[in-house]
């Protein structure tokens, strides 16, 4: 099963549309993931319409249109990979450990708000993956966005995808 993770969109805000190479990869994924901020609630019309399935929560510049088509967090199992999808998590430092408490039944956390990429593992093997953003990459070299694979329950292929600027 083939993912594609993303967040922080801040369309028309940030840009007018996503990058070509992340609508190619929507195109081809089984699951596409969205942790919030899309700002604008066409783009969930089109990334809905676009996707086989869409997995999304709202995020913090989420207006009320948005907060009542979508939730503040998302749980689902893909292949018997069990995931939580969340805008913000608070505080860079202690993620790891405060997630883990938060979120003791999922294998994968899926978040965003930073709009930096983040891939660790909390102890007791909870992954945290933040794609970054596709259109706003603040203090980071480039825009970005993650695909991953799931397969008989387990996270693989994990790959981060600098986008080319505008």
């Amino acid at each position: 099963m083939r993912l594609v993770l993303t967040a922080d969109t801040h369309l028309p805000k940030r840009a007018r549309d996503l990058p070509g190479p992340l609508w190619a990869a929507i195109d081809a994924a089984d699951v596409v993931v969205h942790a919030g901020d899309w700002v604008d609630e066409a783009l969930l019309d089109v990334m809905t319409a676009r996707s086989r399935r869409l997995i999304g929560v709202y995020g913090n510049n989420d207006g009320p249109a948005l907060r009542a088509r979508l939730p503040e967090v998302a749980r689902v199992e893909l292949d018997g990979l069990r995931i939580a999808v969340v805008h913000e998590t608070g505080p860079r430092t202690g993620r790891e450990k405060r997630c883990a408490a938060l979120f003791p039944d999922v294998d994968l956390l899926v978040f965003g708000h930073s709009h930096i990429p983040w891939d660790t593992e909390a102890p007791g093997g909870l992954r945290l993956l933040n794609p970054g953003s596709p259109t706003d990459r603040r203090s980071q070299p480039h825009a970005t966005y993650l695909t991953a694979k799931v397969h008989e329950g387990s996270l693989t292929e994990v790959k981060l995808h600098p986008l080319p600027r505008p």
